[in-house]
């Protein structure tokens, strides 16, 4: 399955505006504003992104990052700018384009395929509650994103990125190296300005890893503070859709578009600042991998720059369990996965003939394209479980419950009068390896994903020409914070850079 070219054949013929080679690096305040002045359309807009995949996805580096378009978007953007001539003005996100992960329930003629063959006929009727408010809100849905396929609970070999349906998706800075994931199109649309802003999804580093990987900011928020329902899923006990955008602005603005949670009736956008630090007391954690010294390197300089500009960094506290927390994290998944998967599946559309794991299982076996290059362990895994009341997955969560959040990061935070963790989100992007996989070597993801607490990461640097990361993440319902840290990092360091697409690393 590929995109479809409906929406492709409708605007190719059509002119763009004479300043659309600039629009690839708007921000989304800049979108906004031209939008809302009406100096740009949203159906410029919106053309301008789809001659922009044409020339970056399907064709030149061929990115993969998007496996299919809206065919009603041209559609939507004329609506939404007869509206504001009209003098309905939908807020921040009017007209403004945004591309989701394929395992978010969009409604037909989309599919929703979490890159697996088995869902290919699955479009629904009803769109994911997330995808109803950025309607609401005025929002494009461009279309939708490859990712690792089944949001990577497939195989423990697999390479992120790939899925049966879309393919290998690239990171656009270094082709050959990976895009992270599973969100990877999510991302990889937002730093090559194939879409102004995407929704990614995470379990455990699921958004934070490919943002860092793709040069861009993106928010998991906190287990709960975002819809979950009509979202492929693993683990309703860390799941969790987030924004990805390329600067923190963006990600704040489109994270108020889907917050459901009465809890945070907030603005994230507010009281954002460069002078965020003072003050603050920021705690480095150790014993989450061996960062390679480069990583190490950068990762002082942005110390040092959070120092110079008010912070109080405190070190050497250490996150308590960490291995039995990743022992417990894989069985509360593996049940998950099965308890969650199935209800799902059983709700799917007639012509999705797997209602279950097992039909699935049985499904992969007699079409062999879908493990031709990785086989489906962790499926078979959690097939294997029993029901979410059984003892042991009790106890997974009751250790969860103690050592990553009342004994762990709510304790520290506490004790030590704490504002933030900090760490590294990212080594720099290893070589893409369809037959062996990913050799993912160090991460920072998984305290707060365990947890179900939120994290948010920002560009920090680079080695060579691969983007790295720094990540913020704190106790429950701390995204407000958070934020605050991280658009004040932001604008102290600039880290970013745009892309350039180039075939390998420079020798």
């Amino acid at each position: 399955m590929k995109k479809s070219l409906l929406a492709l054949t409708t605007y190719l013929a059509l002119a763009l505006p004479a300043h659309s080679q600039s629009l690839a690096d708007l921000t989304t305040l800049e979108a906004q504003t031209k939008i809302q002045n009406r100096t740009l359309s949203a159906t410029q807009l919106t053309e301008f992104y789809l001659k922009r995949i044409a020339q970056l996805d399907d064709s030149g580096p061929m990115l993969n990052a998007v496996i299919t378009l809206n065919p009603n978007a041209l559609q939507d953007a004329k609506k939404l700018d007869a509206e504001l001539l009209a003098g309905k003005y939908r807020g921040p996100l009017h007209g403004l384009p945004v591309i989701v992960k394929d395992n978010i329930d969009t409604r037909a003629p989309m599919a929703t395929t979490a890159g697996a063959l088995a869902l290919q006929h699955n479009v629904k009727t009803r769109a994911a509650p997330l995808i109803i408010q950025l309607e609401q809100a005025g929002a494009i849905i461009l279309g939708k994103a490859n990712l690792s396929e089944w949001a990577n609970f497939k195989s423990s070999f697999s390479s992120s990125g790939y899925s049966t349906l879309g393919g290998q998706t690239k990171n656009p800075y270094v082709l050959d190296r990976t895009p992270c994931g599973s969100s990877s199109g999510s991302a990889v649309a937002v730093s090559a300005g194939l879409a102004l802003l995407a929704i990614g999804t995470e379990t455990d580093g699921s958004i934070v890893c490919p943002s860092a990987h793709n040069g861009v900011v993106g928010i998991k928020p906190t287990v709960g503070l975002v819809s979950g329902e009509g979202i492929v899923p693993i683990s309703h006990s860390q799941d969790s859709a987030g924004p990805m955008a390329k600067s923190v602005m963006g990600a704040a603005l489109l994270l108020n578009a889907i917050v459901t949670d009465a809890k945070q009736p907030i603005d994230f956008t507010q009281g954002l600042n460069a002078a965020s630090f003072k003050g603050k007391r920021i705690a480095i954690t150790s014993h989450l991998g061996q960062f390679p010294p480069a990583v190490q390197a950068v990762f002082a300089k942005a110390v040092a720059t959070m120092k110079a500009n008010g912070a109080e960094i405190i070190e050497g506290l250490d996150l308590p369990e960490l291995e039995a927390l990743g022992s417990a994290e894989l069985d509360i998944l593996l049940y998950d996965f099965k308890h969650d998967l199935n209800a799902y599946l059983a709700k799917t559309p007639e012509l999705v003939k797997v209602k279950n794991l097992n039909q699935l299982i049985q499904f992969n076996q007699q079409h062999p394209s879908t493990i031709k290059y990785f086989d489906q362990y962790l499926i078979e895994e959690a097939a294997k479980k029993g029901d979410i009341t059984e003892h042991r997955y009790q106890e997974a969560q009751a250790l969860v419950k103690k050592f990553a959040r009342q004994q762990g990061i709510d304790k520290i935070i506490q004790e030590h009068r704490l504002d933030a963790f900090i760490a590294p989100t990212n080594t720099p992007a290893w070589s893409i390896d369809i037959i062996n996989g990913d050799n993912f070597s160090a991460s920072s993801s998984s305290p707060a994903a365990i947890a179900g607490y939120p994290s948010i990461t920002v560009p920090m640097g680079f080695h060579h020409e691969l983007p790295l990361g720094i990540s913020f993440f704190a106790e429950a319902y701390s995204e407000a914070k958070l934020i605050k840290l991280a658009y004040a990092f932001e604008q102290l360091t600039n880290a970013r850079k745009a892309p350039e697409f180039k075939a390998t690393l420079t020798p």
